[in-house]
């Protein structure tokens, strides 16, 4: 088996664990290249030669993984995402297990998904049309005021950063959103809208139920809360109940459809898979890319499609590695 290990990640969990993964990956006659990436990259450098190798693997966090996932996008071959960053929610999406050894058996297994991918584009405050992919979510209000308000701790801090910066804005502006979704019309008060492709959040709660990233659907979120404090309940209903198929979410509104189009009442900020946009924006367009690359998964993950006695046999072989 020949291997492309693209190593984007220089800080966070595993930003050292994904060497552990090579040798555990490995076997008799298997060859490896392993390919470090500098702060900035291009992307024809780091994946122009993807096709040359039977697996793909894209260690970094989520801002690194989704820029390699939109470059290797459509291309014809096995991709696992390395969680390497300090937030993972994309390989959190996944539902794998992270540990180095298990993510080595489940390559080599071979068991993969066709995930969709995002497109977002919109004009920035100079006039220029800007396009770009996106793996989770993107979206303008409160959201990405939160993503710029904790960009400059996140390394540090993870996480927390975003709860933080939370917490110092409890009265964000209520915005009017006017949303055609497949040629419907929707309009909408709220502190948020956003686009999802996967929406799970930090603690692993899912934002809206069923969106996945197989069924080839955007799920448009509105946070129709007035207030921050207003997030709570939902957040609270998110502890109790993750995928939320039992209790729901309070304070938020989601449709799915294929393309969309979003305006704002006003010049509100916007984020795109947690990096924050210097402008801000009156609207975007998004649309979906359905099956743009195959992921592999393991037994554990909710897009695993085996056999329950597939699942156990997996399992008790994880169980022998000491």
């Amino acid at each position: 088996m020949r291997t492309l290990i693209v190593h984007a990640g220089a800080t966070g969990y595993a930003s050292d664990a994904v060497f552990q993964f090579q040798r555990y990956l490995l076997d008799a006659g298997d060859e490896c290249l392993l390919r470090q990436l500098g702060e900035t990259w291009d992307d024809d450098e780091a994946l122009g030669d993807a096709e040359d190798f039977d697996l793909v693997v894209l260690s970094g966090g989520d801002y690194e993984v989704s820029r390699l996932l939109a470059a290797i996008s459509g291309r014809d071959v096995p991709v696992c995402v390395f969680p390497s960053g300090p937030v993972n929610l994309f390989f959190a999406s996944l539902g794998c297990a992270a540990e180095p050894f298990a993510l080595a058996h489940a390559c080599r297994e071979g068991r993969t998904v066709a995930a969709d991918l995002g497109e977002i584009s919109w004009y920035g405050a100079d006039g220029r049309y800007e396009r770009r992919s996106f793996s989770l979510m993107a979206g303008t209000g409160f959201d990405a005021e939160l993503m710029r308000a904790g960009a400059s701790n996140r390394h540090a801090m993870g996480q927390i950063a975003y709860f933080m910066a939370a917490l110092s804005n409890p009265q964000p502006p209520v915005v009017h959103f006017s949303i055609e979704l497949d040629g419907q019309l929707i309009e909408r008060e709220g502190i948020a809208c956003l686009v999802a492709n996967t929406a799970m959040i930090q603690g692993d709660i899912e934002i809206v139920p069923n969106c996945r990233l197989d069924d080839g659907l955007l799920d448009v979120i509105v946070l129709e809360t007035p207030d921050a404090v207003g997030l709570l309940k939902p957040v609270f209903f998110g502890f109790l109940d993750p995928s939320g198929k039992n209790l729901g979410r309070p304070e938020i509104e989601s449709f799915q459809g294929r393309r969309v189009r979003v305006r704002a009442a006003e010049q509100v900020p916007m984020q795109v898979d947690g990096e924050p946009l210097d402008d801000e924006v009156y609207g975007f367009e998004a649309r979906i890319t359905p099956s743009a690359v195959n992921l592999i998964v393991d037994t554990l993950s909710p897009y695993f499609s085996g056999t329950e006695a597939e699942s156990e046999a997996d399992r008790a072989s994880l169980l022998r590695h000491p």
